[in-house]
């Protein structure tokens, strides 16, 4: 298989794109690296399409690894055909490898090796000759033990060989696929209180079509005993076509023997593999769809937009051990930790307003930001009423993982004296801030967007929440004077021995160049190109420290500001101007250069060391609370998207559970998948289509 040829086909794009990325990833260049750097050797291939091409390489490799060594094992047996290995060498997936590799594979202990140790074998093939003259008993006779112990042994080998034919075991698996069932039904006695898996009680859908998410749930159910999940199929269509294939002559005696020979095998040893094979791959095909999810709303929720220079008041909701309370001053650092007891049991609704009040008052904060979690809709309740007349407004803010944080050695070392609950109340102030730097602290698993978590392949989410992070974080870069140790080593590059070495010479230090980071021990030339393009330097040297420029690109930086006649110090509106009319394809011809760095130079020249997520649509604060009793159908409210899943989207209206927006209700348009039109932290506008009080359930629509 020409490997580079099929990856170019398979993904659309160009053979010398591929090996472009496949040289440069062989040198030891990161994908954030290609992406942003390479553009000119890649035609400017993103970071999922260089990390599929990575991914399907791998894959393709493994693949051919496999072919070789199935091949070097049948030939070591002298069995290898010129036909056989022209099969196997076509093969674009392991699972037809294994199919043709069947027949050849050293067997455990089966019923068939024990016939054949019996010497059973010649009469297995003198049955499958399918004779016409003579009788099963001069067929069987001879072989030391009575004709039917020898018929039924010898069965069990004819069993096997039909096991083991690889076309016939190709088609049954499409035909079940094609036109088969995945079925579930409640178990008997089982107990589901919530009744949460209630639309899987009698539950059928062709295979071929079933929704990922419902494959998910099916799984979950059947593990949790509540299920019983199984693949109905026509199993007399299945049986017609081995009798078709395998019986070679009707008129023989031994058709009988062989036709039950071909039942044993369907129910003993090819239906139960097939359904498993087949089982795995709807759950590999439905985690691969439910993590593609979880990838674009983690992304969506990491490039949520900052609330930049704000004293913000985190706000840790909770009953009986009271409500932790962390100011925060513009770069997150801790003012004062209070704790006050608005609600039950103790319900000190005075003192708590007093308390809150005269921290707003003393510090001047701007925001509160109230955890998501247990006594949440409470605590907004609480905050609206004690605010007003102030100049403060607040938000409910997604506390996924920040317990996880909270009790993480990350946060005892940042705050050795605090309880849990306090850093919870840091923590959640700090996701308004700045959601990026505050949620790289926690394992991308813990953040909880999405559908299924825990029932997707947890290796595979994994290394893609992993992916996402640091596909962000180097988009969006850092200040490596303020970066953290937890954002750092998402950094294209670095590795421990280089954060180490960054965080101790910040200790006694700021960085006041980029060539400062170069000198630092365990920074080879390879780690600092691969790494310095995204370490932004703010107040330093050289102004073009804090841009997305590489240093590679400093001297074709000046070479295009002699061009254009600009001093890199004299920022005015003629430099703005100049810049913005500047003609990158003459500039890239005049010097020489490429004409993606050139485009990437010219930007950055505009807006140095822009924050990508400063474009992004404002947080929505809010300054009171809404109840379901204020509802009508019809009506038009404003909200935030929290989740995305695939039969919709959940909106935080500000009632105590997510309205709902289903797939149906997103667009007039017919909607594939509901991130086709909305993303985490999108405002939008929509409308009450329907109200459950008693469910305390709302329905939602944004047509």
């Amino acid at each position: 298989m020409d490997i580079v040829n099929k990856l170019a086909n398979d993904l659309n794009i160009k053979k010398e794109q591929v090996q472009a990325v496949l040289k440069l990833l062989s040198e030891d260049c990161t994908i954030p690296f290609i992406a942003r750097y390479r553009k000119e050797v890649t035609g400017a291939l993103n970071e999922e399409q260089i990390g599929e091409i990575e991914q399907s390489y791998k894959y393709l490799c493994n693949l051919e690894k496999r072919k070789e060594d199935v091949l070097r094992l049948i030939k070591e047996k002298d069995l290898l055909t010129d036909e056989l290995e022209a099969k196997i060498k076509a093969c674009e997936k392991l699972v037809e490898v294994e199919d043709l590799y069947r027949p050849f594979k050293e067997k455990k202990k089966t019923k068939a090796t024990e016939a054949i140790k019996l010497g059973l074998e010649p009469l297995a093939k003198k049955i499958m000759a399918f004779p016409t003259n003579g009788s099963i008993e001069s067929l069987a006779s001879g072989f030391g033990m009575d004709i039917d112990k020898a018929v039924v042994n010898a069965s069990y080998i004819i069993s096997e060989w039909i096991s083991d034919n690889a076309s016939l075991r190709s088609r049954v698996r499409q035909l079940i696929f094609n036109t088969g069932f995945i079925t579930s039904k409640k178990k008997k006695n089982s107990e589901d209180v919530k009744k949460v898996y209630e639309m899987y009680y009698d539950f059928s859908e062709r295979i071929k079509y079933v929704k990922h998410y419902r494959v998910l749930a099916m799984n979950r159910g059947e593990k949790e005993g509540i299920l019983s999940v199984s693949l109905t199929y026509d199993e007399d269509k299945i049986l017609e076509l081995y009798k078709e294939r395998v019986i070679k002559n009707k008129d023989s005696f031994v058709v009988p023997i062989v036709l039950d020979a071909i039942k044993d095998a369907l129910k003993r040893l090819i239906l139960p593999s097939v359904e498993r094979e087949i089982r795995a791959e709807l759950f590999e095909s439905a985690s691969h769809e439910a993590i593609k999810t979880f990838k674009e709303n983690l992304e969506k929720l990491l490039m949520t937009k900052p609330i930049k220079n704000k004293t913000v008041i985190g706000f840790d909701p909770a009953f009986r051990t009271g409500c932790k309370l962390a100011v925060l001053n513009p770069y997150g650092e801790v003012l004062e930790i209070a704790t006050i007891y608005p609600h039950e049991p103790h319900k000190k609704v005075v003192e708590a307003t007093k308390t809150l009040r005269e921290l707003i008052t003393k510090y001047n904060a701007n925001i509160i930001a109230i955890g998501n979690g247990t006594a949440s809709r409470e605590s907004e309740f609480f905050v609206a009423e004690a605010i007003k007349g102030l100049e403060v407004q607040y938000n409910l803010v997604s506390e996924a993982g920040a317990s996880v944080y909270s009790a993480s050695k990350l946060a005892i070392s940042e705050f050795p004296d605090l309880t849990v609950e306090k850093r919870s109340a840091i923590s959640i102030g700090r996701r308004i801030q700045d959601p990026l730097s505050e949620l790289v602290k926690i394992d991308p698993k813990s953040i909880g967007v999405g559908e299924y978590q825990h029932d997707v392949n947890q290796t595979d989410l994994a290394e893609a929440l992993d992916f996402t992070v640091s596909k962000i974080v180097n988009e969006v870069g850092v200040n490596i004077n303020t970066a953290s140790e937890s954002i750092l080593k998402y950094i294209s590059g670095l590795n421990k021995k280089c954060i180490e070495s960054i965080i101790k010479f910040k200790k006694e230090h700021s960085f006041k160049n980029r060539e400062e980071i170069k000198k630092l021990t365990g920074i080879s030339d390879k780690i600092y190109e691969q790494a310095i393009g995204f370490l932004r330097i703010n107040d330093g040297d050289n102004p073009l420290d804090k841009t997305k420029i590489h240093p590679e690109s400093y001297a074709l930086t000046m070479k295009i500001l002699d061009s254009l006649d600009l001093d890199l110090n004299k920022k005015d509106e003629h430099f703005k101007s100049v810049v913005e009319s500047a003609d990158a394809k003459s500039l890239s011809k005049k010097l020489n250069a490429d004409i993606y760095t050139v485009e990437d130079i010219l930007k950055e020249l505009l807006t140095p060391g822009l924050d990508p997520r400063d474009s992004l649509e404002d947080v929505l604060l809010k300054s009171d609370v809404l109840t379901i009793d204020d509802l009508k159908v019809g009506m038009e409210l404003t909200g935030t998207i929290r989740n995305v899943v695939s039969f919709g989207a959940f909106v935080d209206i500000g009632l105590h559970n997510d309205g709902l927006i289903h797939i149906s209700k997103l667009s007039k348009d017919f909607v594939k998948n509901p991130l086709d039109v909305v993303h985490i932290g999108d405002i939008v506008t929509c409308t009450v289509e329907s109200i459950d009080k008693e469910k305390e359930k709302v329905n939602l629509s944004l047509i």
